[in-house]
């Protein structure tokens, strides 16, 4: 585990909320110099701690604006139906993430579509031709007062 200081969290901070936020605006923000900032920006790159720099997209121009989470139960609880599973998941464009949690299901998705109709097609396509599927249980997103990614 990495160890943070004080400057280090005000760096991650504003680089989530700006990746592309220039370095002289970045240290002046986090009250260092552009070369002590540069070196810690590099630093928590080395490290693994930033992994990289995205652009957020909007959903809904990008005709990924009907979002939907799913839970999957699996039939048998092997490690060869898991990997079935989360192999078709990879595979899968609307699948946005997957992953494998404890509980009464096996695993909880991210799905984005463009409307219920697309939705429709992967639950049946996609979702039924699985095996070892055992439950699918879809909750269509009706607003996301807060949502990060946006």
């Amino acid at each position: 585990m990495t160890t943070f200081d004080d400057l280090d969290r005000k760096i991650l901070r504003e680089l989530e909320r700006d990746g592309r936020l220039a370095n002289i605006a970045l240290a002046e923000k986090v009250g260092l110099s552009p070369s002590a900032c540069l070196r810690r920006v590099q630093e928590l790159e080395k490290s693994g701690v930033i992994k990289g720099y995205t652009a957020r997209l909007d959903p809904a121009k990008t005709g990924r604006g009907f979002l939907v989470y799913v839970t999957v139960g699996l039939s048998e609880h092997t490690k060869a139906a898991q990997e079935t599973f989360e192999r078709a998941m990879r595979n899968a464009a609307p699948v946005t993430e997957c992953h494998n949690v404890a509980g009464a299901f096996e695993y909880l998705l991210r799905v984005e579509v463009e409307n219920l109709a697309a939705y429709k097609a992967f639950h049946t396509d996609t979702l039924g031709t699985v095996p070892n599927v055992r439950s699918i249980t879809s909750y269509m997103v009706m607003g996301s007062p807060k949502d990060i990614r946006s």
